[in-house]
């Protein structure tokens, strides 16, 4: 398909103005976007995913207004293509005459793969970013807030089993469809009876021997394959198919090869002679990075504040001023073992180059680290607002024990000074191992703490050790704290909730939660367009003058008002 550049974008048709006009006298959001936004998107947005000789193509412009109704609306492929040859308000947003017959369903998933392959899906959102800031709706260095909330992989959660066979009954239908003949060679009948059906519609042995023994089998049968592609007369490319490569990295997590005799009446076969398996131990589902799914191999599981998932984690970031809508301005996704800390730079970066950087930005601990303030502020000019992590030593969660924060620094002389006047014998720079964080090390003497009437109150050891950030670091993290305790501080920082009913909004009404689609890169599209269509949705409210409903107040809460 080629694209046939048109401009300018054409009107509303006559016929098609007058129905629709007649039809929502009280008006309507998409007729309120056409009159107040225009089209939003044009052909040109899109032109470089397109080739210059072949078919004509439907208009992209208007195939990215329908994916963000569609994403507005939770429509499939086909009920967005019905809703284009049937809805009025629809054909009025997209410039359609009455008689316009709309475009195969197909056609979205087509130009989805087009975005997805150009890797240019945050178009989507930007341009509706562009059209709001073209009628002065929104403005950079103003006040941003971010959260994040996870979401869940498009498959089935699998429990160890299940993904061994799983994983091993993927890789056999791949290589089925690339090398069919070469196949038929290698796999024995009995395959077929293991391997012809989804693991979860067989009856497993629940525990012991029996299940053990199984898992063993799928390991040696997995290996029989693996060693049949090292060998010779393997089709050209069958080596390098992802499901293999997933295969390999599953098996090397799960099993391992020992050295035994061959059993009785083999010869060794497919296998090498005397290769015999055994499962690895595997202690419990922490936040790795591996493989849980093998139609999914980049959704992680992770456990967050009593939440066990296995998918994704989106974070939007959106303005919060007063007298503009609130429009979210980025969404970053991200595997689900990536912690918040992670991406609160990479937030900024964004931002900043699509001149969209706060002054202020709200978020929770999370997202605040002195390292973070310093950088938000030394490199784009934001002033990052949120609690600081506290130290997690047992001083913090004791009443009246010595905090960190209850000692005194001279950075100047290299001291530090202690709650009953000491000043430490010991200062030191090393760099985190594992990190790479640069840290100070201060401590005190066993004959300074020994005798110290509160000791009790201050350390266990025979001396206080004290782990300080660099100065700039510390400081930023002593002013962050200090201004949450003000009512300024606190009055500011309470705007930040703000952010959770946008992502409410998001799981309840945009349907968040859940990934539309498998992989990360297609899981982004899903948050980029459900951000711009979240925007649409506020933007339309917005010309409509329907201000946000209020917060729900319970009735006994409402007495003490």
């Amino acid at each position: 398909m080629s694209l046939r550049l048109q401009p300018p974008l054409p009107p509303v048709p006559d016929d098609t103005a007058r129905v629709a006009r007649a039809a929502f006298r009280r008006g309507n959001p998409y007729l309120l976007l056409r009159d107040r936004l225009g089209a939003v998107f044009a052909d040109t947005d899109f032109a470089d995913l397109y080739p210059t000789l072949g078919q004509p193509a439907y208009a992209p412009w208007r195939l990215a207004l329908v994916t963000l109704m569609q994403f507005r609306e939770g429509l499939s492929d086909r009920q967005a293509a019905e809703a284009v040859r049937g809805r009025i308000d629809w054909k009025y947003l997209l410039a359609l005459d009455l008689a316009d017959a709309g475009f195969d369903h197909s056609v979205l998933c087509e130009f989805r793969g087009r975005l997805l392959g150009g890797n240019v899906a945050e178009r989507l959102l930007a341009r509706v970013l562009d059209a709001a800031r073209e009628g002065g709706l929104l403005k950079a260095r103003g006040r941003q807030r971010t959260d994040s909330t996870h979401v869940l992989a498009a498959v089935r959660d699998l429990n160890r089993l299940e993904l061994l066979g799983e994983t091993l009954r993927a890789t056999l239908n791949a290589v089925a469809v690339a090398a069919p003949g070469w196949l038929r060679t290698v796999a024995p009948p009995e395959w077929h009876e293991r391997y012809d059906r989804r693991v979860e519609d067989m009856r497993l042995p629940d525990v012991g021997p029996k299940r053990d023994a199984y898992a063993v089998q799928v390991g040696e049968d997995g290996f029989r394959l693996l060693n049949a592609l090292d060998g010779a007369g393997v089709p050209a490319g069958v080596r390098d198919l992802p499901a293999v490569a997933v295969l390999r990295r599953v098996w090397a997590r799960h099993f391992e090869r020992i050295e035994a005799g061959p059993r009785d009446g083999e010869t060794g076969g497919g296998q090498a002679s005397g290769d015999r398996v055994r499962l690895r131990p595997v202690q419990g589902r922490g936040s790795g990075d591996r493989v849980e799914s093998p139609y999914d191999t980049e959704a992680r599981f992770r456990s967050k504040a009593g939440t066990d998932w296995t998918g994704y984690v989106v974070h939007f970031t959106e303005t919060c001023d007063v007298d503009a809508p609130r429009l979210i301005v980025h969404a970053d996704t991200t595997p689900a073992n990536v912690h918040e800390a992670m991406r609160t730079g990479s937030i900024h970066d964004a931002l900043t180059a699509k001149g969209l950087a706060p002054s202020e930005h709200l978020a929770d601990a999370g997202y605040v680290s002195g390292s973070h303030i310093v950088a938000a502020r030394e490199c784009h000019r934001i002033d990052l607002v949120g609690p600081a992590r506290p130290h997690q030593s047992w001083q913090t969660r004791e009443e009246g024990a010595f905090r960190a924060a209850n000692f005194s620094v001279d950075w100047e002389r290299r001291r530090v000074r202690c709650p009953e006047g000491h000043e430490s014998t010991t200062w030191g720079e090393y760099k985190d191992r594992t990190s790479g964080q640069s840290y100070i090390r201060a401590g005190f003497s066993p004959a300074q703490c020994r005798p110290c009437p509160s000791r009790s109150r201050c350390t266990r050891a025979a001396s206080r050790r004290l782990r300080l950030l660099p100065r700039p670091e510390h400081e930023a993290i002593a002013a962050a704290r200090a201004r949450l305790e003000t009512k300024a501080g606190r009055r500011l920082y309470a705007q930040r909730r703000g952010i959770e009913g946008t992502i409410s909004q998001g799981v309840r009404a945009f349907d968040l939660r859940r990934a539309r689609y498998r992989g990360l890169t297609k899981t982004v599209l899903q948050h980029v367009a459900t951000a711009a269509a979240i925007n649409l949705d506020r933007l339309g409210a917005w010309f409509a003058e329907r201000p946000p409903a209020p917060t729900r107040v319970s009735r006994f809460a409402a007495l003490a008002a």
